[in-house]
């Protein structure tokens, strides 16, 4: 529609004589069309909505030898393709000297403010506006770290104000000259408490407001943005929006990342996005995402996301569930008020090659072509200097290990239209098992296929042969059954665990946490049944508490009744996590007619680490009441925890 209408104007009336139209602008873009791919509509969404893509590491991998292809199978500029596939925006990280002293590149791009123009230029050429993300550091800048430039690593704060108002506004005057068509700037990455090596949110905005006068004074009709990360601490984000009011920074566009693995539904963004926008009247968006088409890895270097691990996965690895995560992404994004637009995170990085890890290697050192170079020691050495190596991100890309786009890629320009195709299974859900050694095992007879609109269908499945004797000699264990539907396969796994007494034992049942009594002596902020797998010991679920003030800090217990438990010996296990408690006193106990009569001290410590007690050699004659339990008291005014795994089992 917009080049269409440039088109118009070029033929119907008169010209300036030596002006330069993008290249995208002088001719009809082929229509985008899909047989094979579902791409659902996004309702309420406006015309001039963003469709971005991070696409920083191209310029690094051209010069490793990596070659774009377009639909046609024709070797193309990669942002000739993305523009002729929906994407207007291209957002491009800029790190301010990520070289050492000798000259050698820290990785990821390289991506100084040459590179930004450089890329710039191309994403002008094919009508593409750019998004400028300064990260204010050397190298990566994100919530674990904000590290700061080495050249203002000694100067004193008012000093570091002004190198970073001289910087900003040098780097976008370059940009400026070189004719770049700038729509947005962004003033830090993933700032969430910290930014160019600041913690105190006084100096963390006279920071941002620096870089926003810059902005406003090179680029006046710019959007200023500051970008965050973690959406589902909603908590977070209200303090974060309220610090920026607080203090009066100037910016247009409350940004977030949203990566579906880890930052909770799309249902929680909307929600905190939406109370953000209409609260302090500024634009919203998402400023990163991105979704696996496949679990593989192509360039003999570990990806971020793979088969396993504690993430959660809505959506299949494949091209269709990379764009139903994608097309959700922006229907939720364009139904937020004041929402603008949402940018993929390197759609673009993909391998520099797929022969052998050291050709690879020498590439990603001498181009800067993977996530990091050895040389990043020399400003990252506790990180980037220990873990460098190739694209974490390869399957996470739009174009595969050859650079031949995927089908997916179609996704930014149907989602306003929407694209039906034939309803038919794209995977297999894999699932979860869990027997009682010296019963029988039995796997289910249907399975979930997950289709391609996203929706789920039970169908028959065939199991390989298994041995169950020995799943069953085994012992406390997991092992892995494959099976066959509809011609896909699917994965099983099988946990073989001890008889537990315990209804519910994991929280998996449902959401009400069914046969579990809670017993509140304050009244915590938050206290519920969790789906979320990355906070989870077992499973998806756990029991979280959360209170934000000391006078709401936490104090309950959650215990269960074993109804007709057998007379015998039994143990008892049940863990913990969490942070920020304070002085704690947290206690696993049991009950025996309403006394306790077993207990075990636990801790809570820092986020990930799990205390697990154990009480053994508990014995119950059978009579009366059998009650498993834990108390749990923190003095932290931020306390929080989860609780996961409750097993009463027969001592051996």
């Amino acid at each position: 529609m917009k080049f269409k209408k440039v088109a118009t104007i070029l033929l119907g009336g008169a010209l300036a004589l030596g002006t330069v139209l993008p290249i995208a602008a002088c001719a009809e873009s082929k229509p985008v069309t899909s047989d094979t791919l579902y791409v659902r509509k996004a309702e309420n969404i406006s015309d001039d909505f963003i469709m971005g893509m991070d696409a920083s590491a191209v310029p690094a991998l051209e010069k490793s030898g990596v070659k774009y292809y377009d639909f046609d199978g024709n070797e193309a500029d990669v942002y000739k393709t993305l523009s002729e596939n929906g994407i207007n925006y291209i957002r491009v990280r800029v790190w301010n000297d990520p070289y050492d002293a000798d000259g050698n590149g820290y990785g990821g791009g390289n991506c100084d403010i040459d590179t930004a123009v450089e890329i710039g230029k191309r994403a002008t050429k094919y009508g593409m506006k750019l998004l400028v993300d300064f990260h204010y550091s050397d190298f990566w800048a994100d919530p674990s770290k904000q590290m700061v430039p080495k050249a203002w690593a000694n100067m004193k704060f008012n000093e570091k104000c002004n190198a970073l108002y001289e910087y900003t506004k040098e780097s976008l005057q370059k940009l400026k000259d070189n004719k770049i068509e700038i729509g947005m700037v962004q003033i830090g990455n993933e700032t969430n408490g910290k930014l160019c090596g600041e913690t105190n949110w006084n100096a963390i905005c006279s920071l941002f407001d620096n870089g926003s006068k810059a902005v406003r004074e090179v680029l006046p009709d710019a959007l200023v943005a500051v970008h965050f990360a973690n959406p589902e601490k909603s908590d977070n984000y209200r303090n974060y929006a309220a610090k920026l009011n607080d203090y009066y920074v100037d910016y247009d566009v409350f940004a977030s990342s949203y990566y579906p693995y880890w930052h909770g539904t799309l249902d929680n963004l909307s929600e905190i996005l939406s109370e953000i926008a209409e609260t302090y009247d500024k634009k919203v968006m998402v400023a990163e995402t991105s979704y696996a088409f496949t679990a593989e890895d192509t360039d003999f270097s570990s990806n971020t996301i793979g088969e396993g691990g504690a993430f959660l996965k809505p959506y299949p690895f494949t091209v269709q569930g990379q764009a139903n995560s994608v097309a959700d992404v922006i229907y939720t994004v364009a139904n937020i008020p004041n929402g603008i637009g949402v940018f993929y995170w390197e759609g673009t990085w993909i391998s520099v090659g797929t022969s052998s890890w050291e050709e690879n290697s020498a590439l990603w050192e001498e181009h800067g072509s993977g996530w990091a170079s050895s040389y990043a020691s020399d400003y990252d050495p506790n990180d980037a200097g220990k873990y460098y190596g190739g694209s974490a991100v390869d399957n996470q890309a739009f174009f595969d290990a050859n650079g031949k786009p995927l089908e997916s890629l179609k996704v930014f320009a149907l989602a306003k239209t929407g694209n039906e195709v034939e309803e038919k299974p794209d995977a297999l859900e894999d699932i979860t098992v869990l027997c009682i050694l010296g019963k029988k095992l039995n796997l289910p007879a249907k399975v979930n296929a997950v289709m391609n609109n996203n929706t789920k269908k039970k169908v028959d499945v065939v199991w390989d042969t298994y041995d169950e004797a020995a799943m069953q000699s085994g012992g406390v264990k997991k092992y892995t059954v494959k099976g066959t539907a509809d011609g896909m396969s699917v994965t099983c796994t099988v946990s073989m665990i001890e008889a537990n007494y315990i209804t519910n034992y994991s929280f998996e049942d449902d959401d009400e946490g069914t046969g579990w009594n809670l017993h509140l002596n304050k009244v915590n902020r938050e206290i519920y049944v969790e789906d979320k797998k990355t906070d989870s010991l077992t499973g998806t679920k756990h029991y979280h508490f959360w209170a934000n003030n000391a006078s709401n800090n936490v104090d309950f217990t959650l215990e269960q009744d074993i109804a007709n438990l057998p007379k015998g010996s039994y143990k008892y296990s049940i863990s913990i996590m969490g942070g920020d408690a304070g002085t704690t006193e947290i206690t696993a106990y049991v009950k025996i007619n309403g006394q306790i009569v077993y207990s075990a001290p636990m801790k809570i410590t820092v986020y990930n680490e799990w205390d697990t007690a154990l009480i053994e050699n508990i014995e119950f004659d059978g009579n009366g009441t059998f009650t498993v339990g834990i108390a749990v008291k923190c003095s932290g005014s931020n306390a929080w925890g989860k609780i996961d795994d409750a097993l009463l089992n027969d001592m051996e």
